[in-house]
């Protein structure tokens, strides 16, 4: 139990500095994530998406919040996906942002995207200012996930999505088996080969594992307001797609 408690409070430590953690490794990002999980993180994402209204007017005002938004691989795929006119992301991690930007630029879509610089827990915006809000395997880097949760209740208009993609813990003894080989000895391996940044990615296993998945994250979704909770589990469970309303 004390290992327990310790372990969870160095998690807490590191995500006070999470920014500067995705900086270190913002230029291997990427490449990691597509080759570490065989390019099914794409997939998940398309599925993810795919659950989220489609804007039937591109010249309309509703607009949407990417929380975490990172290199921007979701926010793309929203925009592909005809899931918003406008996108306005929000992170920590002005390396991961300026990544984002090129690619955003890359598919067209610089002056459908706006970056901002901030916490998911003291966010920028007026009450009521998105139709929609999205995070992509960010709520667990949060410093306070109950908090980054209410804000974006907040900042969701009344009847707006609320769509959260997350790593979850498969149940199926032989998939949680290979799962724990691959996030405790080879995500951290080869991360540290290409990033230079072990600890990095050792932080990423631990955050997974720590995470409130499942119906335990379905009921933090429920004390910050949301309503209409649904969760859907991808790939034998190792990721999670939440969608609720407010």
């Amino acid at each position: 139990m004390q290992s327990m408690e310790n372990e969870k409070q160095h998690i807490g430590e590191e995500k006070q500095h999470i920014g500067q953690l995705f900086d270190r490794i913002a230029g291997t990002y990427d490449g990691l994530n597509h080759l570490l999980s065989l390019n099914i993180d794409k997939r998940w994402r398309r599925k993810a998406v795919g659950k989220l209204a489609e804007v039937r007017d591109q010249k309309s005002e509703i607009s949407l919040l990417d929380v975490a938004i990172g290199t921007a691989d979701l926010t793309i795929e929203l925009l592909q996906q005809n899931k918003a006119a406008h996108v306005t992301g929000i992170d920590l991690s002005r390396q991961m942002m300026a990544i984002g930007q090129k690619k955003v630029a890359q598919h067209g879509y610089s002056d459908k995207v706006r970056f901002d610089y901030g916490s998911a827990q003291q966010m920028p915006y007026a009450d009521e200012s998105f139709d929609t809000v999205t995070c992509a395997y960010g709520v667990r880097n949060f410093a306070n996930m109950d908090e980054g949760l209410s804000e974006m209740y907040r900042v969701l208009r009344p009847g707006g999505e609320l769509m959260i993609l997350e790593f979850s813990y498969p149940t199926n003894p032989l998939i949680r088996w290979g799962y724990d080989l691959y996030f405790t000895h080879i995500l951290p391996f080869v991360g540290n080969l290409f990033s230079r940044d072990k600890g990095a990615y050792s932080y990423l296993n631990r955050s997974v594992k720590n995470f409130p998945y499942g119906e335990a994250f379905c009921e933090h979704l429920r004390a910050a307001g949301f309503t209409q909770i649904k969760a859907t589990t991808l790939t034998f469970g190792i990721s999670t797609v939440y969608k609720a309303e407010k």
